[in-house]
């Protein structure tokens, strides 16, 4: 309603006789009022330049990479203390596994007795294959080279079983390729000739150092490319690999013999150690043709193939003259890489990639305190709590879904650490003397473990990642939250800090991963390990409309460090959802658990989600992820969850239509 004129008057004359006793101070003061804007303070602002204004300006984006996180330094000093561990396990090894690792970190940093021992690591493994004079003796050198980590002509492992998620089976799947795309072999573009051009060269270099002759080094190159087109032709499109449900194909293993004759898949399985009575081969037209080829290909030129993955899989770990080789192609023209990896860097990568297993349990034996590893179980729990409680309140799920995701979180295993079941760690010994040797005896160890897997009741075995690499994740086939004995330090877990902002940074976490238990992904996975969609077309539905105010909400945020672009609300959407829903799950477990803290804990709360997300771009990267990355820049990160939280704005009394503090209309809640 509109005032009339007159009482408007009125209404502005007492205003002013009240706020100006007499009219000399109402003149010094009149100007300055007027052009006084209220004030909004930096955490109402931009929380995230203000939490982490001393981060912003001690960092600045490294030369090589463009980039620098919170995050990426929490890799980087645990890459540290691996090095530290390997150091002290060279010089002072703590038992048998310190004893394997320090050999083995020595033998990779001598480079002088890299040097001496040239080729002789793979000597016998090419004697073996040289020795190959009939068509029957082809089968069982590749199940040989398979059993010492170098997978040829297929790729077999272990994973999870998609019709029973309690026990993992042996995938044949496509592989023996020397290039990433099976379509390289076939496209006629000059770009792709041209790459075709100089991969024939590097195979040309590998064979020379395995020993052939000069004259025949074109002819036998040659005839490894022949054989991989072939395999490619019978490969299928990257593309086709992206959806694991049509990659599984389970068969029986009795029979495989009669059908595969001349690949001896039976006696492929039991060179493994492999006694299970089912594998999955989603791709028989493959195989078939494998079969058909080891028939009809001469010995000869499986021998030449043989040897060169051999040489290629074994080439950065060997002599100069080797690594060269294999840098030049696969590091500068396939990677991009402008030069190869510090020496100790590669040693690094190496051991992980062969005994990363040997080297999580000495770190968790080192760098991880008990109380640490505690206190991360128990806010762990109790954000599961917070969660399975805040599904009543959800008004998308339906009462069906709820029940199901209740029973999920109910069931829900934690893992802090490293994995609950220990390995076997016999392994021959491994010396000073050969790193490319001790490579070999590493790799071997790895693959006899991990056919280990295969069978029931060995789907919680390990984990995807390693202790030593910092990771938090919802492992959805096994219904279980990992957390990486990595992750157990600033800024993810930091035991100096207020209890508050456990919560914070690790709580928050812990729930972003969690939600995915009962999203849209998790919704393919029901409480007893099924794979079942347990959502209703309502329950869709609904999901859906959250994600499009979601996609909404974030679009409309301008990406840092570039000018005119905005955060690609749909490729980050299931972030950006999860991130809010981490933040809420986290922030109910810790009133729950405080529920009298005062205003300096909350804002401990908050100041710890800000903590884990700092990072400084160039323009080059900042534009690449912009246009490809599925996470949202650190900056959004923070403030776009905090904006939609009534507890931020209580704790930094930023008032409703601030920018960090939404009206409750515009606040994406998922449990309001």
């Amino acid at each position: 309603m509109t005032p009339r004129p007159l009482a408007c008057a009125l209404a502005l004359s007492l205003i002013a006789a009240l706020a100006a006793p007499d009219a000399d101070a109402q003149k010094r003061r009149g100007s300055k009022a007027k052009a006084k804007a209220p004030e909004i303070s930096a955490e109402c602002s931009d929380f995230y330049s203000a939490a982490n204004a001393d981060w912003l300006k001690t960092n600045t984006p490294p030369e090589n990479s463009g980039s620098t996180s919170a995050l990426e330094q929490l890799t980087t000093r645990a890459r540290q203390q691996q090095v530290d561990l390997l150091n002290s396990s060279m010089s002072s090894p703590q038992g048998n596994v310190q004893k394997l690792l320090g050999d083995f970190w020595a033998s990779g940093l001598d480079e002088a007795a890299v040097e001496r021992d040239g080729a002789q690591p793979i000597a016998p493994l090419l004697t073996r294959i040289n020795a190959i004079r009939r068509t029957k003796d082809i089968a069982p050198a590749i199940a040989a080279l398979h059993q010492v980590g170098i997978p040829v002509a297929f790729n077999f492992g272990a994973d999870v079983d998609l019709r029973d998620l309690d026990r993992h089976i042996g995938y044949f799947s496509q592989g023996g390729l020397g290039l990433p795309d099976p379509a390289f072999y076939t496209r006629t573009d000059p770009e792709t000739r041209e790459l075709l051009g100089q991969y024939n060269s590097y195979v040309q270099q590998i064979l020379a150092l395995t020993g052939t002759p000069k004259d025949q080094v074109a002819a036998q190159a040659q005839q490894v490319i022949d054989l991989e087109t072939r395999i490619a032709q019978a490969s299928r499109p990257l593309s086709e690999l992206r959806d694991p449900r049509a990659n599984y194909a389970q068969v029986p293993v009795a029979g495989l013999g009669k059908q595969y004759k001349r690949l001896q898949l039976d006696a492929f399985l039991k060179a493994q150690g492999v006694s299970d009575d089912s594998v999955s081969i989603a791709n028989p037209e493959l195989f078939a043709q494998l079969d058909t080829l080891v028939d009809r290909l001469k010995p000869e030129q499986w021998k030449t193939y043989l040897r060169w993955r051999v040489g290629d899989a074994m080439a950065p770990y060997l002599s100069k003259a080797w690594r060269d080789a294999h840098f030049a192609f696969r590091g500068r023209t396939l990677a991009g890489a402008s030069e190869p990896a510090p020496r100790q860097q590669q040693v690094l990568d190496a051991i992980n990639l062969a005994a990363g297993p040997m080297l999580g349990r000495e770190y968790v034996g080192r760098y991880v305190p008990p109380a640490a590893r505690a206190r991360a179980e128990e806010v762990a729990k109790q954000v599961r709590d917070a969660l399975a409680a805040s599904i009543e309140r959800d008004p998308r799920l339906g009462a069906q879904a709820k029940a199901e995701a209740r029973a999920k979180l109910a069931d829900l295993r934690i893992e802090v650490g490293a994995p609950r079941r220990d390995l076997d760690y016999t392994v021959q010994p491994m010396g000073r003397g050969s790193f490319g040797g001790n490579m070999l005896i590493a790799s071997t160890w790895h693959h006899r473990e991990e056919m280990k897997r295969i069978g029931r009741g060995n789907a919680d075995r390990r984990w995807d990642v390693l202790p030593q690499q910092p990771a938090l994740t919802y492992d959805l086939p096994h219904n279980r939250l990992i957390i990486t004995a990595a992750m157990l330090q600033p800024p993810v877990l930091d035991t100096t800090q207020p209890p508050a902002a456990h919560y914070g940074s690790l709580g928050a976490l812990v729930g972003h991963e969690l939600s995915h238990a009962i999203d849209h992904r998790g919704r393919l996975v029901d409480s007893k390990g099924k794979v079942r969609d347990w959502w209703t077309p309502q329950d869709v539905a609904a999901w859906q409309q959250l994600g499009n105010r979601v996609v909404s909400q974030y679009g409309a945020h301008g990406y840092p460090e570039l000018t005119g672009v905005n955060v690609n609300g749909t490729l980050t959407r299931d972030i950006n959802i999860a991130d809010l829903a981490g933040v809420e799950a986290a922030w109910a477990a810790y009133q729950t658990a405080q529920p009298d803290a005062d205003t300096a804990s909350k804002q401990a709360f908050y100041r710890a989600w800000a903590g884990l997300w700092p990072q400084q771009l160039s323009a080059d990267v900042a534009a690449q992820r912009a246009a490809s990355s599925a996470h949202t820049p650190g900056k959004w990160r923070t403030n776009g969850p905090l904006m939609n939280q009534p507890g931020f704005g209580e704790a930094f009394d930023c008032k409703a239509g601030t920018p960090m503090q939404l009206t409750a209309e515009q606040q994406v809640r998922l449990w309001p």
